[in-house]
C-alpha cells in the first residue's frame, strides 16, 4: 500500500512557477511508474507527465519545454517543476503510482493539490 500525498500548489500569475511535490509512504516507491494529471473544471484528468522507476520521462505536448518531472528515491518524493504557467494550466493537480507486479496492477492516487493561475 502507498500513500500520496501532494503539496505546493497554490496561486501564481502567468508566467510564473510553482514546485509541486509528490510524498509518498508506504510500498517500495523506487519501484513505481509516477505520474502528474491535472483535471480542470469540466474536464476529463488528463496526464501531465510521468516518470519511470529508471528516470525515463514523458510529457504532454502542451507542457513540454515547461515543465520538469524529476524524483528522489531516497525521499520518495516526485517534484512537477512548472515554468511558464498558463491560465490553461489551472487545475487540480494528483500524483499517481503505479506498477505491475506478478500479473497484479497496483494504482495509488493523491488527493490532488490546486494551481490557480491568474493575474
Amino acid at each position: 500500500q502507498v500513500q500520496l500525498v501532494e503539496s505546493g500548489g497554490g496561486l501564481v500569475q502567468p508566467g510564473g512557477s510553482l514546485r509541486l511535490s509528490c510524498a509518498a509512504s508506504g510500498g517500495s516507491f523506487r519501484l513505481y511508474t509516477v505520474g502528474w494529471y491535472r483535471q480542470a473544471p469540466g474536464k476529463q484528468r488528463e496526464l501531465v507527465a510521468y516518470i519511470t522507476s529508471g528516470g525515463s520521462t514523458n510529457y504532454a505536448d502542451s507542457v513540454k519545454g515547461r515543465f520538469t518531472i524529476s524524483r528522489d528515491n531516497a525521499k520518495n518524493m516526485v517534484a512537477l517543476q512548472m515554468n511558464s504557467l498558463k491560465p490553461e494550466d489551472m487545475a487540480v493537480y494528483y500524483c499517481n503510482a503505479n506498477r505491475d507486479f506478478l500479473g497484479k496492477k497496483y494504482d495509488y492516487w493523491g488527493k490532488g493539490t490546486v494551481v490557480t493561475v491568474s493575474s
